[in-house]
């Protein structure tokens, strides 16, 4: 694989793990920027596991992660944290702040040591609660809001900190369908028209599809990476589930349940 110069992120034979046990394999990509890419595949093959890695919030057990050419654990901490944000799963601690508040944090890594917000990272707060429709939602506290609508406010955290690299773990766990497209829609239009590189796993396979500009399917094998047409076409999607209860349909890019 070559490693394209305005790459965001390179991953070269990645094995990822827990102490000495590898969970996941033989993972290589390069995406540059303004690509949405989802990350699937079934429970426990290591979706959470890389993304984790890929955050820097454990080693890798071997192989290689660039960062916009220079190999992640080399980046400092301050660094970091102006290449990549990431959303995970777990609820944040600080749900008693508002929206405005909790977007807020997401300036951190450029404000000085008190926190003094800029007339520049105002303004990046305020296009992250415009990107995300939260403006009537300003003042309302993190505690009162439905997950649909604090999964946007974590989102748009992650917009304001403005870093070219985003990570997201499972963004639509717990939204009903309406909710779901709604969050990957913006994801899409948050990487297309601010030049993003956003990675995240998911479950959500047909959206997936229907959504990503690149898919890594992480299959405990070979993990194919690609668009969603290549994998398609490649028959790799038909590998993820026992043929004899789901069949995935390449016409139509869904699977569906044997009868």
């Amino acid at each position: 694989m070559v490693e394209q110069k305005n790459s965001i992120i390179t991953l070269k034979e990645l094995i990822v793990g827990y102490g000495s046990k590898a969970v996941a394999k033989n993972i290589s990509f390069t995406l540059e920027p303004g690509v949405l890419c989802a990350i699937v595949g079934v429970n426990g093959v290591g979706k959470s596991t890389l993304l984790r890695t890929l955050a820097n919030f454990q080693p890798k057990l071997d192989g290689t992660i660039d960062i916009q050419n220079k190999a992640l654990e080399k980046h400092s901490p301050p660094e970091l944290a102006q290449k990549l944000s990431v959303v995970l799963t777990e609820q944040p601690a600080s749900k008693n702040l508002t929206v405005q508040e909790l977007i807020a944090l997401g300036r951190q890594p450029y404000t000085n040591w008190i926190g003094t917000l800029t007339s520049s990272d105002k303004e990046h707060i305020q296009k992250s609660m415009d990107a995300f429709l939260l403006e009537k939602l300003r003042f309302s506290k993190c505690h009162e809001l439905s997950d649909g609508q604090l999964q946007r406010v974590l989102i748009a955290r992650a917009m304001a900190q403005d870093t070219p690299l985003i990570l997201l773990d499972e963004p639509t766990t717990h939204l009903d369908l309406y909710h779901k497209v709604q969050i990957l829609k913006m994801l899409q239009q948050l990487a297309h028209q601010n030049d993003k590189t956003i990675i995240f796993t998911t479950h959500e396979i047909d959206l997936a599809i229907q959504l990503c500009d690149k898919i890594l399917i992480l299959d405990g094998n070979t993990n194919p990476f690609g668009n969603p047409c290549e994998l398609i076409e490649q028959k790799h999607f038909e590998q993820l589930f026992p043929s004899e209860m789901v069949q995935f349909d390449a016409k139509t890019g869904s699977f569906k349940v044997n009868k």
